[in-house]
């Protein structure tokens, strides 16, 4: 029922919980809308740091009847109590965790120096997502994230409850597909929090992209890794943060926006 008392059916999206086995071993409840399972599960335990590499996974078994998915691993997860045992959590909607210190190695990761992003790929990507098909725009309630080629081609659209969850199934697509970050841009409807910029560069991603804001740790963080940061992502209008000498600027095309939008 509206504001005028007008009654109306609408969409809302179906959220559930998925919880992760590790070995029999249980490990996380995740709420989620379900949409990739297998790539959220391998995702959450490569941006977890728990699993290095897909190829120590065995399988991984998805049954909804009972919510839950098993994972199987080559060699088991060492010290597994241990790892799990410190739990941070994060802005992550929903309240999303990270087992252990969210900057443990953080100044072990290299993101590819020679990654550079025209201004007008970065417009045809925020054009591409706003032209998007998405639950957020028949139901709200839910974040959504992208990952596309450097080049701007859309490889993946994932949409979850939180930004945490799309974050990791984008991260275990990569795994299952082979797909490097090296050169990839990112996008998410969400903040760029401390957890996201650490989770894409774990990924290898030089490219982040919001039509929100950042945090000051979030900032901090991207900073130190040389990552560009790019906020409030709408139309022709964006905030370069960080990492500037990967952005090559086209003054020309606003240039010609604004042409045309005073010859009209």
């Amino acid at each position: 029922m509206d504001e005028r008392g007008r009654r109306s059916t609408i969409a809302i999206p179906a959220e559930r919980a998925l919880t992760i086995y590790v070995d029999k071993r249980e490990l996380v409840t995740l709420m989620t809308l379900g949409g990739a399972p297998e790539a959220l599960t391998l995702g959450y335990l490569r941006n977890q740091r728990l699993v290095r590499s897909i190829s120590e996974i065995v399988s991984v078994q998805v049954d909804w009847e009972v919510d839950a998915v098993a994972v199987t691993t080559r060699g088991g997860i060492t010290d597994i109590e241990e790892r799990t045992a410190r739990r941070v959590v994060t802005t992550g909607c929903g309240q999303g965790s990270v087992f252990g210190s969210l900057m443990d190695e953080v100044d072990e990761i290299v993101l590819t120096p020679d990654a550079r992003l025209l201004q007008s790929t970065l417009y045809r990507i925020v054009d591409t997502v706003r032209t998007q098909q998405s639950i957020y725009k028949r139901a709200g309630s839910v974040h959504g994230c992208a990952l596309f080629s450097g080049r701007g081609e859309l490889i993946y659209f994932i949409e979850d409850v939180g930004r945490h969850n799309a974050v990791d199934a984008i991260a275990g697509k990569m795994w299952l597909d082979h797909v490097s970050g090296e050169d990839k841009v990112f996008y998410t409807t969400g903040r760029l929090t401390s957890e996201m910029v650490i989770k894409g560069a774990q990924m290898g991603i030089p490219f982040l992209l919001s039509r929100s804001g950042t945090t000051q740790m979030g900032h901090m963080v991207a900073e130190r890794l040389g990552m560009s940061l790019l906020a409030r992502c709408s139309g022709k209008h964006f905030v370069l943060l960080t990492g500037k000498e990967r952005v090559i600027f086209e003054p020309e095309l606003l240039d010609e926006a604004f042409r045309l939008a005073y010859a009209s």
